[in-house]
């Protein structure tokens, strides 16, 4: 993994980045703005670089990069040809060797009718190091199923707590079997090419011996056309964030789909305002929520919710679920 990172970055600038890729395997992100300091955020705190790329406190005189630094590097990511990464740049991200993802910001360029055509003029740059960490769903594992049935899951957290992580994982060991059940074909719609880590088309992570990934497709879109093309016996989604991927949800469901999701939140109710609350409580599709948060720099599960918690307080107007000093154990 340290070679593969420091494959990221131009020949020329390898010794420089040496010391932060001997570090992969704590290493979260590394971001680049021009004229600001690279910050590298590591062991879960975020770092500056001295200039010879070492690790040193923020508020230091840390290594500033500048505009030939994010356009070679965008270059070298981009094999030297921009154009064939059109379709990656208007989405605002590039996925790479390793399943590691590069996130890109600068000036956009519209279609005539309002869509994004392009991205140029880079000025920042977030490298998001994917960590595969097989096993991380074990103590989670045993909650999920009920006689050997699976439960439908949705798993909650504020940014950076190891959601797509754990989700990873999960997806793997229900699609290869474990203790509780056997494999089951898992329909995984990866957006953001986070979970797979798909390069080609190409999972770079794996995400078990049953699952079929559509990459970078919009999940409403995708679980629509996974369980027309697939016959999946479990649809797995990262990040739900509409009420269109309510929808989707809901579809899957009738169709006999068990369903696996992650999306961002501090808590049920934070959630359940943006998929539509009143669709969220009315067709209860979730048979078990997991709540993620840090603990020591670690993420951690906070509080694991059944049916009955997740549902009834909403249902009753009380928007504290999630977020109150009743989170912190595993129930």
């Amino acid at each position: 993994m340290q070679e593969e990172l420091l494959q990221l970055f131009p020949i020329e600038r390898r010794a420089f980045w040496t010391p932060v890729a001997a570090e992969w395997a704590r290493v979260e992100e590394i971001r680049l703005r021009v004229g600001r300091p690279v910050l590298v955020r590591w062991k879960g705190r975020e770092w500056c670089l001295d200039e010879k790329g070492r690790l040193i406190p923020p508020g230091e005189n840390g290594y500033c990069a500048d505009e030939d630094e994010l356009e070679g590097l965008l270059q070298h990511i981009c094999h030297y040809s921009l154009y064939a990464f059109e379709d990656e740049l208007r989405q605002g991200f590039i996925t790479v060797p390793g399943g590691h993802r590069v996130g890109v910001a600068g000036q956009v360029v519209l279609n005539a009718d309002g869509t994004i055509r392009t991205m140029k003029h880079i000025r920042y740059m977030n490298i998001r190091v994917s960590h595969e960490i097989r096993g991380a769903a074990d103590e989670i594992l045993p909650y999920l199923y009920d006689r050997g049935s699976l439960k439908n899951t949705l798993i909650l957290s504020p940014p950076g707590c190891g959601k797509t992580t754990l989700l990873r994982d999960l997806v793997r060991q229900i699609s290869d079997g474990n203790v509780y059940a056997e494999g089951m074909c898992v329909g995984l719609v990866d957006e953001r090419s986070e979970i797979a880590g798909s390069y080609l088309g190409q999972p770079q992570n794996d995400v078990g011996m049953r699952t079929d990934v559509l990459d970078a497709c919009p999940k409403a879109l995708g679980m629509t056309v996974l369980l027309r093309s697939m016959s999946p016996r479990v649809i797995a989604v990262d990040e739900l964030g509409s009420r269109e991927d309510m929808e989707a949800l809901h579809m899957a469901s009738s169709c006999g789909c068990r369903l696996l999701a992650t999306a961002h939140g501090e808590g049920i109710s934070d959630v359940a305002r943006k998929l539509g609350e009143n669709r969220f409580v009315r067709e209860q599709l979730f048979d078990l929520c997991i709540i993620l948060g840090r603990r020591e720099g670690k993420s951690v599960p906070l509080k694991i919710c059944g049916r009955e918690e997740i549902y009834v307080s909403l249902a009753g107007n009380d928007h504290d679920t999630g977020g109150s000093p009743r989170s912190g154990n595993l129930v």
